[in-house]
């Protein structure tokens, strides 16, 4: 353990251990800098286990004070998103569940049900659990608040021909393609579907009765009887939704589960006294973190959206006394926030269910992860004896060529932490030096691009080093990467091994002696996963690669059509089928496209000499 640097300051701030690489391992956060940092540096044996494994590791601290405690939670919240320290406990949101979204930055806006990453600009409303019982309520809502539902081709469509769609007979569309409608009187639409998914039915209910209640005093009984189903359709569609507290009731319940280095935190949020959506967050405790720890830690990622700030937060006594946590929601709200820990009473009903589903979801997680944990660590332990490493690769990358016939050659490395595959850190090469077919060469090339940022700043460089670096082939090929290496300064810096395609052996820079796995063993089956998605993303690569090529070939002489406009008919048409398949009235709706443009694109595609389409190739390598 290396000794306790003088200076520390005592004001709040965030500090960031690193170790001998200068690859920060953990980040925490201090209202005293210097109380918290002398904890470490104590009797080594009066040390937790992991705190000592950390202090085992680490081979420097760095601080950085902060106005206050609330800007240390911050920071340290953006520290660990950009450093992903394997110490820190890792909070990871269940985007598994679907949600409602509306997007707010077109004039009429079609609502939709995505489980994707969420986007800038994009109202979202959820998470939901029943998919299946969400279709029927938007479909029900659909009756009462009839916002339009179909795609932008089918919109351009039916705008150029001025007839709307079925739906709109139906009355579940307002046509706004056609005029029906308006820009107010649309956002009033999209307005009311905001207020029921965020829970507030009464106000809608009320404003159906007064329509209801208007038309039929002025005999207009058509629209009366209309007010009077879509009121039917709320009350179907409310019927979805579980009340469990007054109608008057705004609150969040936060519940945290815990077992061994796994948690569960899961929210619910009650509007107007409905349940109207649930988050779950799974958490890896890797200092053996607190609730209240937990908890706070969350907050950023919990409450990035200050209109989701509730008034009330119902959570466990322990967490309800954590001080940073009120003065953090107070702020993003620009009110007062409670959070106080119910004793009794409906609202303690609401956040034993909370718990209970929090113990769940800990639960079902463990049942799931007990064995992969195990079968990770014993696969990456059997990998580092195989080779003789010193110890075992907690990071490997894995490199891979394809090409067909010597063309589209391109390079893809793909990179696993301890035993998971890591996707943002994936990487495709196009190949450049390299002419023919020539897979020695090209992985030379592509491994010595990828070893020129072995020596940069581990924190700056967007490649951090590999404990060990597999190379999908032979000996000619692990060669060939040993030679990249040596050119930039590091033969025998770096850990090598070639993986054999068909005999699944694997040889070490040295020997041409190849080493066999067991059959059957978890570290085999790691080495073979490993490789099995670097040839996947290397042919996802190429192909991608190839397409374009396709479609550039198929569409190329056409008068009018240039670059931008092909990438937009593609990203309109969405393949090359579709293309070959629409017609003069499709490829005319495209309101940006010229009708000359058009009709030369429709008489190109049915040319008798037109090139024909292929799916895919069996020599792809």
């Amino acid at each position: 353990m290396f000794a306790k640097p003088t200076g520390i300051p005592r004001q709040s701030g965030c500090y960031l251990f690193k170790n001998s690489a200068d690859t920060v391992i953990y980040v925490g956060k201090a209202l005293s800098l210097n109380q918290r940092l002398s904890s470490y540096f104590q009797k080594y044996g009066a040390l937790s286990a992991k705190t000592q494994a950390l202090m085992d590791e680490a081979v420097s601290v760095e601080w950085i004070v902060t106005p206050s405690e609330i800007d240390a939670l911050i920071l340290e919240n953006e520290l660990i998103k950009q450093n992903q320290p394997r110490y820190n406990m890792r909070l990871k949101d269940d985007k598994s569940f679907p949600y409602v979204a509306i997007d707010s930055r077109t004039a009429f806006p079609v609502p939709y049900i995505t489980r994707a990453r969420h986007q800038r600009g994009v109202r979202y409303f959820g998470p939901f659990v029943d998919v299946r019982a969400l279709r029927h309520t938007m479909d029900e809502l659909l009756q009462t608040f009839p916002l339009r539902s179909c795609s932008t081709h089918k919109w351009d469509y039916h705008q150029r021909i001025g007839r709307p769609c079925l739906l709109y007979d139906i009355n579940k569309c307002s046509g706004p393609c056609v005029g029906a409608i308006d820009i107010s009187g649309y956002g009033e639409l999209v307005a009311s579907w905001a207020r029921f998914f965020d829970g507030d039915v009464r106000e809608l209910r009320s404003l159906l009765h007064e329509q209801m209640a208007v038309a039929a005093q002025q005999q207009h009984y058509e629209a009366a009887a209309k007010a009077r189903d879509g009121l039917a359709a709320l009350e179907r569609a409310a019927s979805d939704q579980s009340i469990v507290l007054d109608d008057h009731s705004n609150l969040d319940a936060v519940a945290i589960a815990t077992q061994g280095g796994r948690a569960a935190l899961v929210r619910f949020r009650v509007r107007q006294g409905r349940i109207i959506g649930r988050t779950v967050h799974h958490i890896d405790r890797s200092m053996d973190e607190s609730d209240v720890e937990i908890f706070e830690a969350a907050l950023p990622e919990l409450y990035d959206d200050r209109a989701l700030i509730p008034p009330v937060v119902l959570t466990s006594a322990d967490v309800a006394t954590s001080l940073i946590a009120v003065q953090f929601l107070a702020e993003g709200r620009e009110r007062s926030v409670e959070i106080v820990a119910p004793q009794r009473g409906r609202r303690r009903r609401v956040f034993d269910l909370a718990l209970k589903d929090a113990q769940a979801v800990i639960d079902r997680d463990s049942l799931r992860r007990q064995n992969d944990h195990n079968v990770r660590s014993r696969a990456l332990q059997e990998l580092g004896s195989a080779l003789g490493l010193q110890q075992p690769p907690y990071r490997i990358e894995c490199f891979d060529m394809s090409h067909l016939q010597g063309t589209h050659y391109v390079g893809s490395m793909v990179v696993f932490e301890d035993g998971l595959a890591k996707k943002v850190d994936y990487r495709h090469f196009n190949v450049k030096e390299i002419l023919g077919n020539d897979d020695v060469g090209a992985m030379q090339e592509v491994v010595g691009r990828r070893l020129g940022y072995w020596n940069e700043d581990q924190s700056l460089s967007k490649f951090r080093r590999a404990n060990l670096i597999i190379i999908d082939g032979g000996l000619p090929q692990l060669h060939a990467a040993e030679k990249a290496a040596a050119a930039l300064g590091l033969a025998q810096q770096v850990e090598f091994v070639a993986l054999a395609k068909r005999e699944e052996l694997l040889y070490r820079p040295g020997s041409s002696v190849p080493i066999a796995l067991d059959r059957g063993s978890e570290s085999l089956y790691l080495v073979q996963r490993i490789r099995d998605e670097a040839h996947r993303f290397a042919i996802s690569f190429h192909r991608s690669k190839r397409a374009k090529s396709m479609v550039a070939t198929l569409l190329d002489g056409i008068e009018g059509l240039g670059p931008k406009r092909r990438e937009r008919l593609m990203l309109e048409m969405g393949s090359l089928e579709h293309l070959r398949g629409a017609t003069m009235e499709e490829l005319s709706a495209l309101v940006w496209l010229p009708t000359s443009v058009a009709q030369n694109i429709y008489d190109h595609l049915r040319a008798p000499s037109a090139p024909g389409l292929s799916k895919g190739s069996r020599n792809d390598d």
